[in-house]
C-alpha cells in the first residue's frame, strides 16, 4: 500500500507538472494572437468515386485467387482506357454533411461550402446534404434553413439524406430539399415550439430576498426566472409562442405542400416508415445507398470547409486531450496496482 500510495503520488505530481507547461502555452500563445488571428479556414474536396473504387478492390483482392485478380484488373484497364476516349460528361453530385446541436453551431462551415459550391455547380448538378439534427434555437436554424434556401434558389436540385434524426430545427432544413431520403427508423417531425425555465421567486420569499426587474416596455420581459411572473405575461408569452409555430407551419408548407400540415404539425415525431406514409419524406433509404446509386453514374465531390484554428485553440485542444488521457492512465494503472 505504501509503495501504491508513493506511485500514485508520483503520477499525480507529473500530471500537474504537465498540465503546467501547458496551461502557460496557451497564455503566451494567446498574447502572441491577440488582435492577429486572420478568420476564415479551408475548403476541402474528396472525390468519393476514387473511395468506392478503392473498397471495391480491395474486397476483390481478398475474395478472388491470383488469376481471376490478373484477368479482372485486366478487364478493368481496358474498359477505363476505353471511358478515357470518350469526352467526360458526367453530372456532379455535391455532398455536404450537417451535424446539429442546440445552436446549429455548424452553419457557420455549412455557409462556406454553399458559397463555394454555388460558383461551379449547374441546375444538371446535385447537392446532398447528409443530415443530423433534433432541433434547436428558432433563430440559429432559421439562419441554417436560409442556407439551404441559396440552391434552390439557384434551380440546383437538393437532396437531404437523414440516417438518425431531424426534428424540429433539423426538419425545418430537410423540407428545403426537393426529395428526402429517411432511414426506415430514423425520427423525423417535431413541428412545434417548446420554452421552459423554472422560476424560483416563492423560494427567494421564503428567506425574505426581494428581486426586481425594471423594464422599459410593456413586454421586454414576460417570465423571468427570479421575479414574479404574471398571467399577463405567460398570456403574451404563449402568444409569442404560437405567432412562432405558425411561422414554422407555413415555412414547412410553403416547400412541402402535399403535406397535411396541421395533422403533421403536432409537435409528435415519427419512425421513416411512418414519416412516408405522412409525406414527411420522399423514400426510404440510408445516405449510403443512396450516394453508392450515385458514384455509378456521377461524379461525387465530399466538400468540408475546416476552420482555421488559432495556436492557442490548438494547445487548448491538446491540453484537454492531455488532462483526459493521463487522467484515464491514472486510473487504468491504479486499477492493476490493486
Amino acid at each position: 500500500m505504501e509503495f501504491l500510495a508513493e506511485y500514485a503520488s508520483f503520477l499525480a505530481k507529473t500530471a500537474t507538472l504537465v498540465i503546467a507547461i501547458l496551461i502557460v502555452l496557451s497564455a503566451i500563445a494567446g498574447l502572441r494572437g491577440k488582435g492577429r488571428r486572420k478568420p476564415g479556414g479551408q475548403l476541402q474536396v474528396t472525390r468519393l468515386n476514387e473511395f468506392y473504387k478503392e473498397l471495391r478492390e480491395r474486397l476483390e483482392s481478398g475474395l478472388l485467387d491470383k488469376a481471376q485478380l490478373k484477368a479482372l484488373r485486366k478487364q478493368q484497364a481496358k474498359a477505363e482506357k476505353q471511358q478515357k476516349k470518350k469526352p467526360e460528361d458526367k453530372r456532379r453530385v455535391f455532398v455536404l454533411d450537417f451535424d446539429g446541436d442546440i445552436k446549429a453551431s455548424a452553419t457557420e462551415s455549412l455557409r462556406n461550402e454553399i458559397t463555394a459550391l454555388l460558383t461551379l455547380a449547374t441546375p444538371r448538378d446535385e447537392v446532398v446534404l447528409r443530415l443530423e439534427s433534433g432541433g434547436g434555437l428558432v433563430h440559429s436554424y432559421g439562419l441554417a434553413a436560409s442556407q439551404l434556401a441559396r440552391i434552390r434558389e439557384a434551380g440546383i436540385p437538393l437532396t437531404i439524406c437523414i440516417d438518425k434524426v431531424a426534428a424540429s430545427g433539423g426538419y425545418m432544413m430537410a423540407c428545403i430539399g426537393e426529395k428526402i431520403v429517411s432511414a426506415p427508423f430514423a425520427v423525423l417531425g417535431s413541428i412545434g415550439v417548446v420554452a421552459q425555465m423554472p422560476n424560483v421567486n416563492r423560494l427567494l420569499k421564503k428567506h425574505d430576498i426581494d428581486f426586481e426587474v425594471l423594464t422599459a416596455g410593456e413586454y421586454k420581459r414576460t417570465l423571468t426566472v427570479f421575479g414574479e411572473n404574471t398571467d399577463k405575461g405567460r398570456e403574451k408569452f404563449q402568444e409569442d409562442l404560437d405567432i412562432t409555430h405558425k411561422l414554422f407551419k407555413d415555412f414547412v408548407a410553403r416547400y412541402r405542400p402535399q403535406l397535411h400540415i396541421d395533422e403533421v404539425a403536432t409537435g409528435e415525431v415519427w419512425l421513416g416508415i411512418a414519416a412516408l406514409n405522412r409525406q414527411l419524406v420522399d423514400e426510404l433509404g440510408t445516405s449510403d445507398e443512396y450516394l453508392g446509386r450515385s458514384a455509378r453514374e456521377a461524379n461525387v465531390f465530399h466538400l468540408r470547409f475546416a476552420e482555421r484554428k488559432s495556436l492557442q485553440e490548438r494547445i487548448g485542444m491538446a491540453a484537454s486531450g492531455a488532462v483526459e488521457n493521463t487522467l484515464v492512465g491514472l486510473w487504468s494503472k491504479l486499477g492493476r496496482l490493486r
